[in-house]
């Protein structure tokens, strides 16, 4: 059976040089659009007019039920929440970019995948609550969203444990001969989770139609991307287990839905994995469990202000990319 294009080390290539490898040239993030929405490379403005409208609806629709409930549980109404504010383009653009019928495991901030996919603000309100009306009845904290009806698994409260799961699924999509894929969320925190290089490996190897979506937003909770590892980011790790490897700007919503598209081609036409590393930020606190001015310093502030310079907000992009048209 054919695996990674490096799994056997039978005609490894010899050398009397002594060498030893650390460093390698840095991927850079693909993109379309500038930070202000202008398109940059006309190859890859492809959406047609009604799904871009979808998108942005959902986009805009993720935005502001994030602000209400967000106040809500300021007001005591419900208990917890988590926003996903400037990772819009990212959950939402990517899941647009596959099939319907293909399986997500999400992680906590892809409400906007699920809006997309039909799931109504009742419907979030109703899993908030935790009320009769609620699919979970309650069983579940706040912002552990599902719906079987949308292809979308339960969140799970634990770190990480998501990733294997959609590397099984994956799997068996691929051994039944299935034109579906299993999409995985995770933040940069969770990539530093033993299940996440067990569920790489798994699917590198055997050969999973599975596609890992990593939303680098530059904070696990409060610990800076800089604290966390010393390589090249998440998407060095695509390329060190064998999987075809790409990193967008996660706030062009024209990249994200691009780079997804191709990864599905390419996941079910070679029956193997891909990895998107998509650099964004995340512009609220990590939870309402969480303050995050209490570990942003002025230090890491600047840092912040030169990357949102870079990015811009990617509800604004796509904005004045419609109002230009």
């Amino acid at each position: 059976m054919r695996t990674a294009a490096f799994s056997t080390f039978y005609d490894v290539p010899f050398s009397n040089q002594m060498k030893f490898k650390k460093d390698y040239p840095r991927i850079k993030a693909f993109r379309v659009m500038d930070e202000e929405g202008n398109i940059i490379n006309k190859e890859y403005e492809n959406i047609p007019k009604e799904k871009l409208l979808k998108i942005f609806k959902a986009m805009v629709t993720n935005s502001e039920a994030d602000k209400i409930f967000n106040m809500a549980q300021r007001q005591n109404r419900i208990s917890f929440y988590m926003t996903s504010i400037g990772e819009e383009a990212s959950t939402v653009g990517s899941v647009a970019a596959i099939k319907d019928h293909d399986l997500i495991y999400p992680q906590y901030r892809e409400q906007g995948a699920l809006i997309y996919r039909g799931y109504t603000i009742k419907e979030m309100a109703n899993q908030l609550r935790g009320n009769h009306y609620d699919v979970g009845k309650g069983r579940q904290m706040p912002v552990h969203y599902g719906s079987e009806k949308l292809n979308y698994v339960t969140v799970s409260s634990p770190l990480g444990t998501q990733i294997p799961q959609a590397s099984g699924s994956g799997y068996t999509y691929r051994i039944k001969g299935e034109d579906r894929i299993a999409m995985t969320f995770f933040g940069d925190g969770a990539a530093s989770e033993g299940d996440f290089h067990s569920a790489m490996n798994f699917a590198a190897t055997l050969r999973s139609q599975t596609l890992f979506f990593c939303r680098n937003n530059m904070f696990a909770i409060s610990t800076p991307v800089d604290e966390q590892f010393a390589g090249d980011g998440i998407g060095a790790r695509g390329i060190a287990y064998g999987m075809n490897t790409i990193r967008v700007d996660g706030n062009d919503l024209f990249a994200v839905y691009n780079a997804t598209k191709k990864a599905r081609k390419m996941i079910i036409k070679e029956g193997a994995p891909c990895l998107i590393e998509a650099i964004s930020y995340r512009g609220g606190d990590h939870s309402t469990s969480d303050f995050a001015e209490l570990y942003r310093n002025e230090e890491e502030m600047a840092k912040v202000d030169s990357l949102i310079a870079k990015l811009g907000n990617p509800i604004t992009r796509v904005k004045n990319y419609l109002e230009a048209k």
